[in-house]
């Protein structure tokens, strides 16, 4: 997928991939050179790498809603590439492409061209920069509350004291 399709979608709830462990719904808050930026209900920002994307689909009748309440403050790391993006949140708990075998967790240590290496328990692995689909490093949005569910228990409790 390239910037200038991309960039149609931003503020938008979209699905990325139609499948499988990578597949995510989310908002589109932001798109790069070569990465783009999707807030998600479970996973929080994932950044995407664009050159892996295969599909990216958008609801004709808008009924994708993630039911998330985002600050109108909301910050997240951005970077002019993918690879300034990794270094605005070295040290930082991440994770690496979200399902398979290629997946992995931990702190992240070290960012060149060639590749990122992570502190994963008592180890240091080198992950390909080429082989990075995804990262998310915890920023994560409230799910919006339900307030009948609120004023339903107050006012059950205020009627057991009678």
């Amino acid at each position: 997928m390239n910037k200038e399709v991309m960039n149609l979608h931003v503020g938008k709830t979209i699905r990325v991939d139609r499948g499988g462990p990578e597949s995510r719904q989310g908002k589109l808050l932001a798109v790069f050179d070569d990465y783009f930026v999707l807030l998600t209900e479970k996973d929080g920002v994932v950044y995407y790498k664009t050159n892996h994307i295969k599909s990216v689909t958008e609801s004709s009748k808008d009924l994708m809603n993630l039911g998330l309440n985002i600050p109108k403050n909301f910050d997240y790391k951005t970077g002019d590439n993918f690879h300034k993006l990794l270094e605005s949140i070295k040290y930082q708990w991440v994770r690496i492409n979200r399902g398979g075998t290629e997946a992995l967790e931990g702190v992240l240590n070290d960012v060149n061209k060639d590749f990122a290496s992570l502190i994963v328990k008592e180890e240091v692995v080198r992950f390909s920069m080429r082989h990075i689909r995804n990262i998310s490093y915890g920023l994560m949005v409230e799910k919006q509350k339900n307030d009948s569910d609120d004023s339903d228990n107050d006012q059950n409790s205020e009627g057991n004291n009678e």
